[in-house]
């Protein structure tokens, strides 16, 4: 607590409090100490210490004074910790099984045994225990108890930063250049906005970014297809020219450059943004009769509010006199902006209509009047399933993620901007620039996927904008980047072992590593032991928080590892100094969270016992949103937005803390019960990792529940578009739905040491009889891998087959096969099986094999 604040706690009315602290043994001795009040007296105990006897049940008998925020600690030299004074009571006990201790008010006579039982007696559960003893979740239940939320769906032909986002009633399409707003058209289908919508929304084939619209307006149908593609030439690799990176990223919102890049960007301006060739959104709308009697069908053309109408021609024009729309009527320039036609029972009326990115002079328009509806469509399929096609496959047998994973892989591919057919992207988020910490999932997944290419080219943006000091940072003064984008770089080198790309990029990697290390070193001060010493202080994301944060911290430590890694094949001695400096963070890391488990009050969970907590950076005591320290922490549209999507939990994605480690457990449960419903985060969901940390321990079912809630909340569920945040701030935000992809990815195949975990978190409804998995040659750590799993249950057994034949192959393989009704395998055939976990162990791992699972058939 900051001394103004201490000050202000002392000067208020002090409330008194007789409390005892119960043992159930151990022999506990330390010091007792009050934040915000004081310490009057200790029974047995001399001053603030006391010391129990040799073993045995311990009590103590604290009479202290403190404001209604006033925290004591309980500094034993084992297991200590903390607690609001007001929270004490007898019908609540603060009962800590953890630590063998629990806290009631002073006349309470009973002991920790007493107080346990009678807690235990109720036979309650935590939220996750709950969720672990529920059947398992699925997206339809999820679907049924979260909002559905519609988003806009963006169109473009990748690279390029023309994009076309179309609104979800299906009845505006806004020009933007990537996050910066052009000019928004409105048209209209039907009559107009009436009681209520009846319009559904696909993309083609469940995947391609090639929308598909219906709406229903009474006896009057109307079907929309809308897709981008180029405005003379077909949409192909070869034709595809792209925008340089760094004039893509001057139209991301909140990016930053230096002197130099302003300059270079600048210079690079005008060429970029004035093409020969515009790209075109090519809509076409057609109305059906179904009544058996003659219905009015109405069109609007696309318009704009000072825009006027060439009825000769079926141009839209704007005040320039260019041409913004091309439209045409059963194959006829359209001759008025408003359309009323009477259609015969199942007759059709066709619409079509050409929207230029930006207007373009009247003879360009009357060429692209030529151009053919189908052939273009044609043409924007055969360019997206080649890039689905030159990635990995996977396949899974539910057919909404299976179509999530395919069209998520080219969401982010269609603004992942920069020239073509080589150099430098820039993988950009939603509206916003490329950012170290934001991008990763998309670049990581890109490279799981086996588009290393890709993946490689979108790193290069980090390095390319990296400044003389090491430093990196893109976007609004965040000062995670350049550890998040050292971990990226790391994951990729960690997939393709090159080390001829580390040898280029290494005098770059050492200049961040050394400013990380700089950056540590004016940390390393006696004055910060205990609040944060040897910790990177800085602002971490959108809240102006310039603290000893662990996020922060954890991504400059998973970033100075990597670099170890990338470097022990190319210069041993900086591999061995960057290792060393990882590992001395790593420690004062942990340092630091064990001080602040300690100094935090601890809180109750459902099942009545109660769990420490931690704030998200040093010097605070408490989560933020207890108010322990003081200060207003609402941001994004959420009280715990700082305390869980920035807060301390990161630290087990980080591989600062072990999953399976008491502090994991405690930040994993105090997170779960304080800020998540259906164990999905508040406002901006992806930000917290807490999926993957279940996945880490084993627990299917809290991953689960979190997979798919989360996905059913935030993603559109017609078009597989994700939102930023619940309340549809930023549109198509692919850092969002990268998270989803590599829970995705992780849930199917997952590294673990020298061990190949395979489908570690599929639900169990995957393996039901007739249904198949299948992994085609994605990537891993341990070189590409195959798999194939058919489940043939009627006949009494599921079958998989496994290959990675690479060199680097993992010693292990762990492959779960979960019954979909939780039987055991009777018999299992080419390797060892787990009954508990339903794994098979695979030891050692020549490089391909064979598993058969066989179960008793009941009918």
């Amino acid at each position: 607590m900051n001394g103004p604040l201490l000050a202000l706690c002392l000067a208020l009315p002090l409330a008194a409090a007789d409390i005892a602290v119960v043992w159930s043994g151990g022999s506990p001795e330390g010091e007792v100490r009050v934040t915000g009040g004081r310490v009057a007296s200790l029974s047995p105990g001399t001053g603030v210490r006391f010391r129990a006897g040799a073993g045995g049940p311990f009590r103590l008998r604290i009479s202290a004074e403190g404001g209604d925020r006033a925290i004591l600690h309980v500094a034993a030299r084992k297991d200590p910790f903390s607690f609001f004074l007001r929270d004490v009571s007898r019908d609540n006990p603060i009962y800590l099984p953890a630590f063998g201790a629990a806290v009631t008010v002073g006349d309470d006579p009973r002991s920790f045994a007493e107080i346990e039982a009678a807690v235990r007696a109720r036979g309650l559960q935590t939220k996750l225990q709950a969720v672990e003893s529920e059947p398992e979740e699925s997206y339809d239940n999820a679907a049924r108890h979260t909002r559905p939320l519609s988003c806009q769906t963006w169109l473009g032909v990748s690279r390029d930063v023309r994009i076309f986002a179309l609104g979800e009633r299906l009845d505006w399409v806004q020009t933007r250049f990537h996050g910066a707003d052009v000019a928004r058209y409105s048209f209209l289908l039907g009559r107009g906005w009436g009681p209520s919508d009846r319009i559904s929304r696909r993309l083609e084939e469940g995947v391609l970014p090639i929308v598909h619209g219906t709406l229903v307006d009474d006896d009057v149908a109307y079907t929309l297809v809308a897709f981008a593609a180029l405005e003379s030439r077909p949409l192909t690799a070869a034709n595809l020219r792209g925008t340089h990176f760094l004039v893509a990223d001057g139209h991301g919102r909140g990016h930053m450059f230096t002197k130099e890049q302003q300059a270079l960007h600048d210079s690079l301006l005008p060429a970029e943004m004035n093409q020969p060739e515009e790209t075109v959104l090519y809509l076409r709308a057609v109305a059906v009769n179904t009544a058996a009697v003659p219905r009015y069908a109405f069109f609007r053309n696309l318009a704009l509010p000072a825009g006027s109408f060439d009825a000769q021609n079926g141009f839209g024009l704007d005040k320039s006199g260019k041409v913004f729309a091309v439209s045409k009527l059963n194959g006829r320039p359209l001759n008025t902006e408003e359309v009323s036609l009477l259609l015969p029972p199942g007759g059709s009326a066709e619409l079509e209509m050409y929207l230029p990115h930006r207007p373009v002079p009247v003879d360009r328009a009357a060429a692209l009047r030529s151009v053919r509806f189908d052939q273009r469509r044609e043409e924007c399929r055969r360019f997206w399933k080649a890039k689905l096609d030159s990635a990995a496959r996977i396949e899974v047998p539910e057919r909404r993620i299976d179509e999530m994973i395919r069209a998520g892989l080219l969401h982010l591919d269609l603004i992942t901007y920069g020239r073509e057919p080589e150099g430098t992207l820039t993988s950009t988020i939603g509206v916003y620039s490329a950012i170290g910490s934001e991008s990763s999932p998309i670049i990581q997944f890109m490279d799981g996927m086996r588009r290393h290419d890709v993946a490689r080219r979108a790193l290069q943006y980090f390095l390319d904008k990296q400044h003389d000091d090491g430093f990196i940072q893109n976007f609004g003064g965040y000062m995670l980047e350049t550890g998040a984008a050292l971990w990226s770089l790391g994951e990729h080198y960690r997939y393709t072992r090159d080390d001829e790309w580390v040898r280029r990029i290494a005098p770059r990697l050492i200049k961040a590593c050394e400013y990380l290390s700089a950056w540590r070193r004016r940390n390393l001060r006696e004055d910060l032991r205990g609040k944060g010493y040897g910790m990177l202080d800085g602002k971490t994301a959108d809240p102006e928080d310039p603290f000893r944060s662990y996020m922060l911290n954890g991504y400059a430590y998973l970033g100075l590892n990597r670099v170890s890694e990338m470097l022990r094949g190319v210069d041993e001695a900086q591999s061995r100094r960057w290792a060393g400096e990882a590992q001395a963070l790593k420690k004062d890391i942990r340092t630091a969270v064990q001080e602040g488990l300690a100094q935090s009050p601890v809180i109750p969970l459902a099942d009545g016992a109660w769990c420490p907590t931690l704030a998200p950076w040093t010097g605070y005591h408490g989560p933020l949103l207890l108010h322990g320290g003081g200060g207003k922490w609402f941001t994004h549209g959420a009280m715990v937005s700082r305390d869980s999507l920035l807060g301390p939990l990161y630290l087990v994605f980080q591989e600062v803390l072990e999953p399976g480690e008491p502090a994991s457990s405690f930040l994993l449960n105090f997170h779960n019960d304080l800020m998540t419903s259906r164990n999905v985060a508040f406002t901006q969901p992806y930000y917290s990792r807490h999926p993957i940390v279940h996945l880490r321990r084993g627990e299917v079912r809290s991953f689960l529940k979190s997979y798919y809630n989360t996905a059913a909340s935030l993603a559109d569920r017609e078009t597989y578009t994700f939102w930023e945040h619940f309340f549809g701030a930023s549109p198509h935000k692919t850092h969002e739905e990268g998270w989803f992809l590599m829970d995705t990815r992780w849930m199917l195949w997952m590294e673990r040491g020298d061990t190949l975990d395979l489908l570690a978190g599929i639900p169990r409804a995957w393996l039901e009889d007739g249904r198949r998995i299948a992994l085609d040659r994605v990537a891993s750590y341990f070189g590409p891998v195959s798999l194939k799993v058919e489940s043939r249950l009627s006949e009494g057994r599921i079958e998989a087959v496994v290959e990675c034949s690479s060199p680097r192959r993992p010693k292990a393989v762990e492959l779960r096969l979960p019954h979909p009704l939780g039987r055991k395998a009777e018999t299992v055939e080419g390797g060892s099986y787990d009954p508990v976990t339903e794994r098979v162990r695979i030891a050692p791992f020549e490089g391909q094999s064979r598993i058969t699972l066989r179960f008793r058939t009941r009918t």
